[in-house]
């Protein structure tokens, strides 16, 4: 039975409803600093912690409720006789009930504030009582959510207790928030380590989804606790709820769209561009795009890198997408778009920002700096040197290539790529892919260097006139005197792309 509570909540959503029902039952409750004088104001009875302590807030209200009296009085196992002799010898009343919600870190570390200020909303007391009274759950109900609040008073109103699966979830939800509560800290503070010693990630539930890659797993997805990004922060503007390939799909193609400084297009389907084009405009881009491979952009996802107008809307609505992506839509496009029901229409005007990437294996967590470096050196190896048109594929190839499945190769014409290859065991099978889907390609981009020059040889039979790769080959000279043999122009970047 409930006699003691003590709530200290920055929240107050729902705490003045929780305290009514407290008084209304009984039970003491008692309070620290802004709860003590709302609840007051609000006509409840409420006891100030510093009364039952002896000992007032100090150190501008960092420590109030560290003491003894207090924390013996929420860890004290109740079936411990020594524990209870102990708490009656001292004159210390046991706290059945800990409610608390912690200082907002998550939102204040992302305000325009001084570091100083930052760590001053660090939180140290309500952690402190949380994680003792959650470890204490048996005996002591331990509330971090306002949202958890009906559910218990529905509890104790139908049966006059929490039960033992309840209490053990709510102490379970405290070390699941402390934890990513600390690991938002742990990050703040070490924000120049790329790999500290210890992998700590901060994120929170945003949405259960259907189900994941296939119907049969089960999937939720989780947005970083702290700070802006373009999955996290996008807007929905249409269409049914995303799924888990949806969301994957939607960043890559979202990432490559946003490569490009000029109007871009990016098609693509189960994680690897279909068609990537840009243009002078964003209809063009699209209609670019969209030729690379008409028949692969079908029930895809479409990245525009610039406002998406009527016209582009109405080539968009020709043909069956899962997802369309932009910074932004005229009101026209729009409605346009909202035609079709079903398509999913995503307003995201936030550039891709990772600067570190995670991949799960079974007993691990892979880590790595996001590739965000395109070109290392420039060097020209070849009798021919690529015109500056020729360049200015090649770079767009580069691009794209940072996107697609190793071994990759991304043949180009005029701002399109009309041939991707990727994912194959050998760079010459995914050249031949790249380069028969292309059909007249001019220029081929590759995310790592030639172990033969068989990829060359292959080249000059579809008339390819430069060819763009880390190189670092020991048989980089086979390739180059391959190149010179067909005039075919070859740049060596410095620097490799692999995407497994």
């Amino acid at each position: 039975m409930l006699k003691r509570a003590l709530i200290s909540v920055y929240d107050k959503t729902n705490v003045l409803k929780l305290a009514k029902f407290l008084q209304a039952r009984g039970v003491e409750i008692l309070s620290t600093g802004g709860t003590f004088k709302y609840l007051k104001e609000n006509g409840i009875a409420v006891v100030e912690v510093s009364e039952v302590t002896g000992f007032e807030e100090i150190l501008d209200g960092r420590v109030k409720t560290l003491h003894p009296i207090i924390h013996s009085g929420i860890l004290a196992i109740r079936d411990n006789k020594e524990h209870m002799e102990t708490l009656n010898k001292k004159g210390i009343t046991p706290i059945d009930m800990v409610v608390v919600n912690l200082y907002p870190f998550f939102e204040k570390v992302q305000e325009n504030i001084s570091f100083d200020e930052k760590v001053e909303f660090i939180d140290i007391g309500g952690p402190t009582m949380l994680r003792a009274a959650a470890k204490n759950f048996r005996d002591v109900l331990v509330l971090s959510d306002v949202n958890d609040y009906d559910k218990v008073i529905e509890q104790i109103e139908e049966k006059e207790e929490v039960d033992f699966s309840f209490r053990k979830t709510l102490a379970g939800k405290v070390f699941n928030l402390m934890s990513c509560y600390d690991a938002a800290i742990s990050n703040f503070l070490l924000e120049d380590e790329a790999c500290p010693e210890y992998l700590t990630l901060s994120y929170k539930k945003h949405m259960d989804l259907r189900y994941g890659e296939n119907p049969h797993q089960k999937a939720a997805y989780y947005v970083k606790a702290v700070g802006k990004a373009p999955m996290k922060d996008f807007v929905q503007l249409n269409g049914k709820e995303l799924s888990y390939n949806n969301i994957k799909d939607m960043d890559i193609a979202w990432k490559v769209a946003c490569e490009f400084e000029e109007p871009a297009c990016c098609a693509l389907k189960h994680n690897t561009p279909c068609g990537v084009a840009v243009a002078e405009n964003i209809y063009d881009a699209y209609v670019k795009a969209y030729s690379c491979d008409e028949v692969s952009i079908y029930g895809g996802i479409v990245a525009l890198n610039k406002t998406v107008d009527k016209a582009t809307a109405e080539e968009l609505k020709k043909i069956f997408l899962e997802i369309v992506i932009a910074p932004d839509f005229h009101e026209d496009a729009l409605e346009v778009l909202k035609t079709k029901k079903n398509l999913r229409v995503i307003k995201c005007d936030i550039k891709p920002q990772a600067v570190m990437d995670f991949v799960s294996v079974d007993g691990g967590i892979l880590t790595q700096e996001t590739d965000n470096k395109l070109i290392e050196d420039i060097k020209y190896v070849t009798n021919e040197k690529p015109s500056e048109e020729h360049m200015k594929d090649l770079m767009f190839g580069m691009k794209v290539v940072k996107y697609v499945k190793s071994n990759a190769i991304v043949v180009v014409k005029d701002g399109m790529a009309k041939g991707i290859g990727g994912g194959q065991v050998n760079r010459i099978w995914a050249a031949a892919e790249a380069l028969d889907r292309a059909k007249d390609g001019v220029v081929l981009a590759s995310d790592a260097f030639f172990p033969f020059s068989d990829v060359v040889e292959e080249a000059a039979k579809y008339n390819i006139k430069a060819i763009i790769q880390p190189g670092g080959s020991v048989r980089d000279e086979e390739s180059i005197e391959a190149c010179n043999k067909h005039n075919i122009a070859m740049v060596f970047t410095g620097i490799r792309h692999f995407k497994h």
